[in-house]
């Protein structure tokens, strides 16, 4: 298979790596050129035989939006564009009427993985017709985890059905991340118990609280146990307000992510010391940049 690439930052490049080790060609492009394989959009697109597909890996939002657009013009019938960046769910039925006005199809893909995705694989959550995501299963199987069924999901036919999924994914995690941050800032501040990263090293095995976000918690509070070379401030990359929000909007009961998300708004008023431990597991699973202490 042939797929362009567009974005090869952190989760792209990698991408790029994991597709090309299971034989794919592919032509990345980035406006660094010191990564990319062409030097604009028009020698992606010219380099791709027909059906041409092309992934999109870049910001949500003007960025994706802008670049689409762009494709659409370069693009023809039967050809295909696949949203893999954290898009809001609701621009994809647009992108979609947009490119169908030519003949393009399209394909919203939520992906997780960070920057561990090109040894670990990556969840891949996608929406699009069952003709669209035929032409990009290649890319799919290759970029899924290794040894499992589990990993790749179609989650519907109707465009944004991939970026929901995912959304809902990241507000989850953010419930997750904060619990565990809770419970680590009370066992690190009371004096009864000793060796704090041990406690929680000795929970990924056997109970039910166990997970790769604990993996990666476990891992920072080694290195610093009280994450002092860090400052309690967390961002929140849009998606968890999105869940928030589609909660609202279809009156479902989401308390537990709702406060999650509230309190990484409290990180940015004062040095949260729960919100340390939300800075060092995002750094760990995305490489998200944290401020120092």
């Amino acid at each position: 298979m042939h797929i362009g690439l567009i974005g090869l930052g952190k989760m792209g490049g990698n991408m790029r790596t994991r597709m090309r080790n299971a034989g794919l060609t592919v032509v990345g492009y980035s406006r660094d050129p010191e990564v990319s394989d062409v030097d604009s959009l028009e020698a992606l697109v010219e380099a791709l035989p027909a059906p041409k597909v092309v992934w999109v890996m870049i910001p949500a939002g003007e960025p994706t939006r802008t670049t689409i657009a762009q494709l659409k013009e370069l693009l023809g019938e039967g050809d295909l564009v696949v949203d893999g960046g954290n898009s809001k769910y609701t621009d994809d039925p647009l992108n979609a009427a947009s490119l169908a006005e030519k003949g393009i199809g399209f394909v919203d893909c939520g992906v997780s993985g960070g920057v561990w995705g090109l040894q670990n694989g990556y969840a891949l959550m996608y929406g699009g017709s069952a003709e669209d995501t035929a032409k990009v299963m290649p890319a799919f199987q290759a970029l899924k985890p290794a040894d499992t069924t589990d990993g790749l999901v179609h989650c519907g036919t109707k465009p944004g059905a991939g970026h929901f999924a995912k959304m809902v994914h990241n507000g989850i995690e953010y419930a997750m991340m904060q619990a565990y941050a809770e419970g680590w800032e009370l066992l690190d501040k009371v004096d009864i118990v000793e060796n704090v990263p041990e406690i929680f090293a000795s929970w990924r095995t056997g109970t039910v609280v166990r997970s790769w976000l604990l993996d990666l918690l476990v891992d920072q509070l080694r290195a610093d146990e009280h994450l002092d070379a860090l400052k309690g401030y967390a961002e929140d990359s849009g998606e968890g307000r999105w869940t928030v929000e589609a909660a609202i909007e279809n009156a479902v009961p989401m308390p537990a992510i709702s406060a999650s998300l509230f309190a990484r708004f409290v990180s940015r008023q004062e040095d949260d010391v729960a919100m340390k431990a939300i800075a060092a597991m995002r750094n760990g699973f995305g490489g998200h940049a944290v401020k120092k202490g």
